[in-house]
């Protein structure tokens, strides 16, 4: 009995040295992936299940969480209230509730429930696409809250907060004037705030000025914190260009641009940057390549700062392109890419294609065809040696991360009957589970 419990003793403390919060959409390192072991690699939404709530409404947020506490958004259609929640880990029990304000939506299967919340264990802060921004302690005592609206998007907004270096940062990269009766007639500033995440008041603010036109100056993205040979950045893609800033100020250390040299109007941006320490991705928009910007530059950055480039536009001088790789489908227009165990894994949603790639130089390891019935906006998540993703029908895919070639692990459906839900939330990893939303439940898999 005695080695029975030292065996068991052993076994939860191996388990809980690789227990991870995931506490912002792009989880521990801000790159999709954990360092958490043990996870499924086959399941169904009735196999593998711990447990599965039914939730008020639809969202594309990614839950976040911490402990024994799982926070999301919904948009409750009974009420029309956005909603935050919170739910215990363990069972998938409501904790509590707070109706914010009145959703919005834009009739494209968004609505303004999408930006994913953020946590330090102490705080955790919901932000939605009307402005509203909101932080509650853990319990769900109501700290404060604000409004950084209106915003000029066309579509319904969404960016995810981040907190860092004990500071919310919030970032607003919109049209300088008003569009579908959103926003202010002129003057809409595109900025990056800094807040107090205890009292909700500003620590500084930082005009980002942008040479994009139209719905080119919209971004979707959230800042990726960053740090190259002991300096501090915020990086932030959008506005066709992308750019590093000093988290103390907001202050632009470089700048790189453009993947839109004609300045084409509708090259809204989604997929936030992601980096490998060395060189940082900037995914273009509707077909653009994906660029490798070189860590550690200053000022305005001309094409030698590129490591490489997926392709080359027809837009583009070609004397002018970095060490290109020729691959015309290496592209991402919603999904940002993922980073785990030093590759990049970019996901084309639109054609359903998986690449990995080696971060120095942009070769292909290997690409592979996830098929399915419908496209993926759901960015992958990894760990376990295993990639996770969802597509729009709620279509889970398993991929085994390395290796020499492409490999599905494992493919399942959570879609429920009624379901008309563009499914866009990525899987979250934490305390030995997976966290699949969809558009009617919050699923708990594994052990």
């Amino acid at each position: 009995m005695k080695r029975l419990l030292l065996s068991f003793t052993l076994l939860l403390s191996a388990a809980a040295l690789h227990a991870e919060n995931w506490s912002n959409w792009r989880g521990p390192a801000h790159n999709g992936s954990s360092s958490e072991k043990n996870l499924p690699a086959s399941f169904t939404k009735t196999e593998g299940v711990k447990w599965a709530v039914e939730l008020p409404g639809a969202s594309a947020a990614t839950p976040v969480i911490w402990g024994d506490r799982v926070f999301a958004t919904a948009a409750d259609a009974k009420n029309g209230q956005q909603a935050a929640l919170c739910l215990d880990r363990r069972t998938g029990k409501q904790l509590w509730r707070a109706d914010i304000s009145e959703f919005t939506t834009d009739g494209q299967y968004s609505n303004s429930c999408s930006p994913s919340p953020v946590t330090d264990g102490k705080v955790v802060v919901f932000f939605f696409g009307t402005g509203d921004l909101v932080a509650f302690d853990v319990a769900g005592k109501k700290l404060w809250a604000r409004n950084l609206g209106p915003f000029a998007f066309q579509w319904t907004f969404s960016t995810s907060p981040l907190l860092h270096d004990g500071r919310l940062i919030m970032q607003v990269l919109q049209r300088d004037v008003a569009v579908r009766g959103r926003g202010k007639p002129t003057g809409n500033e595109s900025f990056l705030l800094a807040i107090d995440p205890a009292t909700g008041k500003d620590l500084w603010r930082h005009v980002r000025p942008s040479d994009a036109v139209a719905e080119s100056r919209e971004a979707f993205s959230t800042p990726l914190p960053f740090e190259h040979n002991g300096r501090k950045e915020l990086v932030v893609v959008g506005g066709d260009a992308i750019s590093g800033h000093d988290p103390a100020n907001g202050r632009e250390l470089w700048r790189w641009g453009t993947w839109n040299p004609t300045r084409i109007g509708h090259w809204r941006l989604v997929p936030s940057p992601a980096t490998d320490g060395n060189v940082i991705l900037a995914c273009g928009p509707k077909n653009a390549p994906v660029y490798a910007v070189k860590a550690g530059g200053s000022g305005g950055l001309t094409h030698k700062a590129l490591a490489w480039q997926s392709h080359v536009q027809p837009t583009e001088d070609t004397a002018e392109a970095a060490p290109t790789k020729n691959e015309r489908d290496l592209t991402a227009d919603v999904p940002t890419p993922l980073l785990y165990e030093g590759k990049f894994y970019i996901l084309n949603g639109t054609k359903k294609k998986l690449y990995c790639i080696n971060p120095a130089d942009g070769a292909v390891v290997w690409s592979g065809d996830l098929g399915g019935r419908s496209v993926f906006q759901a960015s992958p998540t990894a760990a376990d040696g295993k990639i996770y993703v969802m597509n729009f029908d709620a279509e889970v895919f398993v991929i085994q991360a390395g290796g020499a070639e492409f490999k599905l692990l494992h493919q399942a459906s959570f879609k429920d009957a009624g379901d008309d839900t563009r499914h866009r939330s990525s899987i979250a990893i934490s305390q030995g589970n997976l966290f699949v939303r969809t558009g009617t439940k919050l699923f708990c898999l594994g052990k």
